[in-house]
């Protein structure tokens, strides 16, 4: 079985952790906990957890077990749960993992949710426009063309189109599913490169920031608490982020404190990047020992942050995409209505 390809749902994933922390806080041993899972468990989540139970029969701690399925857990929790085996305290690790991902949940959802509106009137907006060239622009091309009217210039083009996509509807889907096969191809193999450029872009490269310092803060937290040295923990957490400029200080930052720096001395020299009130937050930890907690509040406090911005840019971004809408349908209707109009004062006259 090719463990590493198996992938899981966030609510499978949220599932399975969750009832570990809860069974395995109980006092019921590891293996035991897995089997009772394993009695409702189905498709991907039964071959994780048979996995599991070989491997831990076979005396493996549970963070290889967990190693065995990247695109389930990535190296932040696996080396999470690695530490607080050494420390003894996966009872209280699992716990705050679970807690953690439920808040990714949260704010993966917002995330979706405050791109869901303008894909759905986006889908709108090509179903209407294909509904006019598909069906209504043929029938009063014909009187038009019947009537020899003088046509203006928008009219002529919407009637191209429509004649473009009736008598060519074969070569335009197989251009549109060439298009869709490229487009598929190009993520699945130059994925880097394209959300590169994607992330570039003015409004999203903002978002994605609060994106990567939210998962970094949230991923040192977890790794500081459970026992993790801060070189380590820096080298695990900049595999979570996208930007490869935020990437980059965190290994930058790394490189410093392996030199015996303090880490808030070497964000401050990233302040294109780490903000002032975040390297104060983790200036006042280090001074009182409190790193990881520090960590955790400037993971809640980009969370709102982000959460934020988010509501902010779909309440402009809605009126903004209804007034584009509106203006290029009235316009689509006007280059119908007004040869209308022009044939009627001609018939008057």
């Amino acid at each position: 079985m090719k463990t590493e390809y198996i992938r899981l749902s966030n609510n499978d994933k949220l599932t399975m952790i969750g009832t570990f922390s809860t069974m395995i806080n109980a006092g019921i041993p590891i293996l035991e906990t897995v089997g009772s899972l394993l009695e409702d468990a189905k498709g991907n989540t039964k071959k994780i957890l048979t996995s599991i139970e070989e491997d831990l029969i076979q005396g493996k701690p549970l963070h290889t077990c967990f190693s065995k399925f990247p695109f389930v857990f990535d190296k932040v929790s696996v080396n999470i749960i690695k530490a607080s085996e050494e420390a003894g305290t996966l009872n209280v690790v699992l716990k705050d993992l679970r807690d953690q991902l439920q808040k990714d949940m949260e704010f993966t959802d917002g995330v979706k949710s405050a791109l869901m509106y303008p894909f759905i009137v986006l889908i709108v907006f090509s179903v209407v426009l294909l509904i006019l060239l598909v069906v209504v622009i043929p029938k009063i091309s014909e009187v038009f063309i019947q009537l020899h009217a003088d046509l203006p210039l928008p009219t002529r083009i919407l009637i191209f189109a429509s004649n473009a996509i009736l008598h060519n509807l074969i070569q335009l889907l197989i251009a549109l599913l060439g298009i869709g096969f490229g487009i598929y191809f190009l993520f699945r193999f130059q994925r880097k490169f394209v959300l590169h450029l994607l992330y570039r872009l003015p409004f999203v490269s903002t978002i994605i920031k609060g994106i990567d310092l939210t998962r970094f803060f949230r991923s040192m937290y977890l790794l500081l608490n459970s026992g993790v040295i801060i070189t380590s923990a820096l080298e695990l957490a900049k595999d979570v982020v996208i930007r490869q400029d935020i990437a980059k200080s965190i290994e930058y930052a790394q490189e410093n404190v392996f030199t015996g720096r303090r880490l808030s001395e070497a964000l401050k020299e990233r302040k294109n990047i780490f903000s002032g009130t975040m390297i104060k937050i983790v200036e006042a930890g280090e001074k009182t020992g409190t790193l990881d907690k520090s960590m955790g509040d400037i993971s809640t406090y980009m969370d709102y942050q982000v959460a934020r911005m988010l509501k902010t840019s779909t309440a402009l971004l809605e009126p903004i995409m209804l007034v584009f809408m509106s203006v290029l349908v009235g316009g689509m209707m006007i280059s119908i209505i007004a040869p209308i109009y022009g044939l009627i004062s001609n018939i008057g006259r």
